[in-house]
């Protein structure tokens, strides 16, 4: 069977909140309750979180050896070259990106995709090349061979420091694959990259956390019918985008 690793890039120094990952959140890290809730699919066979080889960084690392993790540190910049050598030293055959700014994620959702992703069909598998889910629930799914790919070919800057553009700007070269769901729920911000993204975090946090640890896609979305004015807190804070792609960019 082929090994399947989840990698979970993170830093602290992320330049609109600066130390996001290491905030705390109901008595947990927001980098803990990420590895939490992407731990939660069942189809993963490991974790590795990817930080990088800076000093401040030293907490990120220390972090995921207190969460009983695999930490790879690689360079600050070069996010695929650091993707690459963490999945290459995990031995992973199909990886997953996450990012950490998703204290939102449902790893129902990443069985999902993991359930139809077939590497012999397809090269890399998400779910915002055309976005239906809201934007913090962002997964992406590869071959190792499609990064060793991307690794080996990527030339632009932008396409080292944000790992996967080189896939979607390129197909042509990949076979790439959209996953979707019926409704959309793209205008939806659950996402951490602001001060009123974490009050709209913090606020669902405190609504769902205490009494169900495990809370679901599905528990949020019927919070928010009940108070919908909490979509209100970040619905104004534009993302950064990368160049000609509307796949945003990440820690």
């Amino acid at each position: 069977m082929p090994k399947i690793t989840a990698i979970i890039q993170a830093r602290v120094g992320s330049t609109r909140l600066p130390g996001k990952v290491m905030k705390d959140l109901c008595g947990k890290t927001v980098l803990a309750q990420v590895v939490a809730r992407v731990g939660r699919a069942e189809r993963l066979d490991n974790i590795v979180v990817a930080t990088t080889t800076e000093g401040r960084d030293d907490v990120v690392a220390a972090e995921a050896a207190g969460l009983g993790v695999d930490c790879f540190r690689g360079s600050e910049t070069d996010v695929l070259d650091r993707y690459y050598k963490a999945a290459m030293l995990s031995g992973a055959d199909i990886v997953v990106r996450i990012t950490s700014d998703c204290p939102l994620y449902d790893g129902r959702l990443l069985d999902e995709m993991l359930a139809v992703y077939d590497p012999t069909a397809c090269d890399y598998l998400s779910n915002s090349i055309e976005r239906t889910y809201p934007r913090g629930l962002d997964t992406e799914v590869f071959s190792f061979a499609a990064l060793a790919k991307a690794h080996a070919e990527a030339t632009e800057d932008y396409e080292h420091e944000h790992v996967t553009p080189y896939f979607y700007r390129h197909p042509d070269r990949f076979r790439l694959k959209n996953h979707a769901q019926a409704k959309n729920f793209s205008h939806l911000r659950w996402t951490l990259d602001t001060p009123e993204d974490w009050a709209f975090i913090a606020a669902v946090y405190d609504r769902l956390y205490p009494g169900n640890p495990n809370f679901a896609t599905a528990d949020i979305l019927r919070l928010l019918e009940r108070e919908p004015g909490l979509v209100a807190i970040n619905a104004d804070v534009r993302q950064k985008e990368l160049p000609d792609t509307a796949v945003p960019a990440t820690p």
